[in-house]
Order: structure tokens, then C-alpha cells, then sequence
């Protein structure tokens, strides 16, 4: 079975105001020290007001909630510890007047200096699913095959409508906000392993990016594990949204990884198409329509179905067609994160989603 691995960042946020607080290093310390808990499974984050988890390596979707839970109790009664709490949320709802500190690396002060603006506005987080793959050569074709359904894979995940307390009218704001990024959103089509890394090098001897880790492209190969991350989601409210996402991202890899193996054509989409659709999917989330594999516009149930028959054989040769199917059926009926944190704001103002978003 194809293994799996799943990274989820956080912000941590005042009990009271709601607005971010700069506690990383010591939730991140104490939650550290939980006996159940490794040293690399919690980890800085750009800001002093996030913290992220990474599970180990998973081959079922049971471990990978197993994980999560214990991940997110010991990141949660960390946090507690030092009056605050931590919250599953695309972006902060409200934010301070001035910037949140900046992490005490390098890497991180280095990016402060070229973007401060974009640093400062960089309370957003998300969730990373690695899905292994058997070389470079076929994780990069994957990565071409996979562009064409990361909008929709966005439109899924919205959880990050609201931004200085009030709605900014998208559904994943988070995405707009990584957007602006140099490198970042829909990956470009690459002709192989070979163009992939010429181009990679071009950037890094230009200076426009320090480091790969600065390749913000929804998926891209990662640079550490022999994984294709897949990088478009939201970070999730519930640890089961999170684990059935996951499930159907592997189960399109997977997909995928048979048609190159089966030698069938990669479906084709325009780039300014591909661009317009993650705008469009980011907007409306699944409120609305979406765009299919063809380019046309239908409605977003539609297009959702279309993943689910795309992706059933590799989802039944793992054991997750229930997972897949009920969390389709449960955006359907009772909305996306996005929907929900309105919802909360409609009825009980900016409290009720502090509320709703943090534990």
C-alpha cells in the first residue's frame, strides 16, 4: 500500500481576544516533553504564533488519525499550559495592529528582509499531505497530471474565509494570501526530471528564492522524503476531514500513478485556465460551481462526483471508498470549514468563531 504523511500547521490564539499570540517556542517546548511525543513532530513555523505537526510515516488512514489526535491533544494541552489555545483555522480571524515576531532562524529573518509586508501577513496555515512515490522521474509526472484537479482539492478544503474580522468573500483566503509569493500556486507543466531541476536552478542562482523551500507551488516534490507533497488544503476543524482528505489525496496519486504506468495521455489544461480555476475554487469553495476536466463550469457536486469515479479503484484497493464517500457526502450536506466559520460569524459574531475554530 502506498504510505502516507501528513503535516498540519496551527496558530495559537488568545482564549479571551481571539487574536494570535506569540507562544510558539514555549508550546512547541512543552509539548515537546509529552512522553508520547518525538522531537521532529512538532516544529516552528514562520511565525511565533504557529506551530506544526508532522505524523510519522503512514500506511492506513487509521494511523494517520491516530496520529493527528495525539499530535493535536499534545499541541493543545501545551498550549493550555500557557493560557492560550491553538486553532485548526486557514487564517487568523483577527489580527494585532503590529506584525506577530518573526521564529529566531535564518532562514526566517532572511525572508522577513525581502517581503516584510507578506511575512507580516503570513498567519495562515495549512495542511501537507506526502504521498510517496517510486522516483523523481514519476513523482514529477504526477505532479503535471495532478494540477488539474488541485482546484478542486482547494474548493474541498476551504477553511479560511475570515480576515480582520470580517468575511473576505473566498472561501480559502489562505490561498490568495500564498499566492503572492514569488514562486507559488499552480505548479507549471515540466518536461521531465532533468527540466525540472535546470529550471529549479535557475531560480536559486537568480536570488529570487533562497532556498527550495521557497517553491510555494500547491504540489511539489519534496525536497526531504521521496514524496510528492501535495500542498493546496486548508488546515482542517476536525481530525476526520483531515484524515479523509488525506485519503483521497493518496487515492488520486495513486490514480494517477497507474494511468502513467498504463502509459495514458495526462489530461491537458491551459495555464491561464488552471490559474483562473484555483482563483475561481478559492472563491465560491463548494458553494458554487467548479471547473471540470474539460473546462466547463458545473456545479460543484458535479465536479466532486467526477473525483469520486475518477479515483474508486484505488480508493477500493485501499479499503477508504467509505471515508472517501462520506466526506464527500458530508461537504455536500453540511458545508466546508469556510461555510461554518460564517455560519458561527452570522450567529455569534467574531466570539463564536474563536469559539468554533480553537480547543
Amino acid at each position: 500500500m502506498t504510505t502516507i504523511g501528513v503535516e498540519e500547521e496551527y496558530l495559537l490564539l488568545d482564549p479571551d481576544t481571539g487574536l494570535p499570540v506569540p507562544l510558539a517556542d514555549k508550546v512547541r517546548t512543552a509539548a515537546g516533553l509529552a512522553p508520547f511525543v518525538a522531537d521532529e513532530e512538532v516544529q516552528s513555523e514562520l511565525l511565533q504564533a504557529q506551530v506544526e505537526v508532522a505524523t510519522p510515516v503512514c500506511e492506513s488512514l487509521e494511523e494517520v488519525r491516530g496520529h493527528l489526535l495525539r499530535l493535536r491533544n499534545a499541541v493543545g494541552t501545551a498550549a493550555e499550559r500557557h493560557g492560550c489555545r491553538v486553532a485548526p483555522c486557514g487564517t487568523s480571524p483577527l489580527r494585532h495592529s503590529r506584525p506577530v515576531a518573526v521564529t529566531d532562524k535564518a532562514r526566517y529573518r532572511a525572508m522577513r528582509s525581502q517581503a516584510p509586508q507578506l511575512v507580516a501577513e503570513q498567519l495562515v496555515n495549512g495542511m501537507h499531505v506526502h504521498v510517496a512515490v517510486p522516483s523523481r522521474e514519476e513523482g514529477l509526472q504526477l505532479m503535471n497530471r495532478l494540477r488539474v484537479w488541485l482546484p478542486t482539492l482547494t474548493a474541498m478544503s476551504a477553511n479560511s474565509p475570515l480576515w480582520d474580522g470580517r468575511d473576505t468573500g473566498f472561501a480559502s483566503w489562505r490561498t490568495v494570501i500564498f499566492g503572492r509569493w514569488p514562486v507559488s500556486g499552480m505548479p507549471p507543466h515540466f518536461h521531465d526530471v532533468a527540466d525540472y531541476d535546470r529550471r529549479v536552478q535557475r531560480l536559486l542562482k537568480s536570488g529570487l528564492i533562497s532556498d527550495i523551500g521557497q517553491l510555494y507551488w500547491l504540489a511539489r516534490l519534496s525536497a526531504s522524503y521521496p514524496t510528492l507533497e501535495v500542498r493546496c488544503l486548508d488546515v482542517q476543524l476536525r481530525v476526520d476531514d483531515a484524515v479523509k482528505l488525506a485519503g483521497v489525496v493518496r487515492a488520486l496519486v495513486q490514480t494517477e500513478l497507474d494511468a502513467v504506468s498504463a502509459d495514458a495521455p495526462a489530461p491537458e489544461c491551459a495555464p491561464e485556465l488552471l490559474r483562473a480555476s484555483l482563483w475561481h475554487a478559492a472563491r465560491h469553495g463548494l458553494s458554487g460551481t467548479l471547473v471540470d476536466l474539460e473546462g466547463n463550469t458545473r456545479p460543484a457536486g458535479e465536479v466532486l462526483h467526477q473525483l469520486l469515479l475518477h479515483i474508486i479503484p484505488a480508493l477500493e484497493a485501499s479499503g477508504d471508498t467509505r471515508q472517501a464517500t462520506s466526506l464527500i457526502d458530508h461537504l455536500l450536506q453540511h458545508a466546508t470549514g469556510a461555510d461554518r466559520q460564517r455560519t458561527a460569524l452570522t450567529e455569534g459574531g467574531i466570539r463564536a468563531v474563536t469559539d468554533l475554530i480553537s480547543t
